[in-house]
């Protein structure tokens, strides 16, 4: 069960470790891929600050789409063509993307008006698409390399429990 508790860290590093435990225990035994990314999405809406969406858009092959998945935040665009946007771009390369000012990016999707910077992280599993964690911000540039890092190694831990 989960109990809601502060984090207490001195820096982003700290504060991504512990992120880190919280998830770790959350999806442990628990396979389901609905489940874990639901509690993902939760925990990080929880834990996150500045920021005004997170969740996840799930690989199509056939649609050659991204489709909405579980998230916390307002209503969300339902589907991403492979390419476009900042997750589509993101799939498409398979490599994290953060974007200071979604305004400056060619082709960005404004599915939240309020929104100015965000980070899309892929979830690929042996060089296979999953889909993309994707967190908006309403603070430009609040993303940066150590929110990168802390974020891959939480889809790691996602990757390590789920079943997709």
């Amino acid at each position: 069960m989960f109990t809601e508790s502060t984090i207490e860290a001195n820096n982003k590093k700290e504060f991504y470790r512990a992120l880190h435990s919280q998830l770790e225990h959350l999806l442990e035994g628990e396979p389901n891929a609905i489940a874990n990314l639901s509690n993902m999405s939760s925990l990080l809406g929880l834990y996150l600050k500045d920021i005004n969406w997170v969740g996840f858009y799930l690989w199509s092959e056939s649609d050659n789409q991204l489709i909405l998945g579980p998230f916390q935040g307002k209503p969300a665009c339902i589907r991403i063509p492979f390419g476009k946007g900042v997750c589509g771009a993101a799939a498409r390369d398979r490599r994290t993307t953060v974007v200071e000012d979604v305004f400056a990016f060619p082709g960005h999707i404004a599915c939240d008006p309020a929104s100015r910077s965000e980070i899309v992280v892929p979830i690929v599993i042996e060089g296979r698409l999953i889909g993309v964690l994707d967190i908006d911000s309403p603070v430009q540039a609040r993303f940066d390399a150590e929110d990168q890092a802390g974020l891959e190694e939480l889809v790691s831990v996602l990757v390590r429990h789920t079943s997709f």
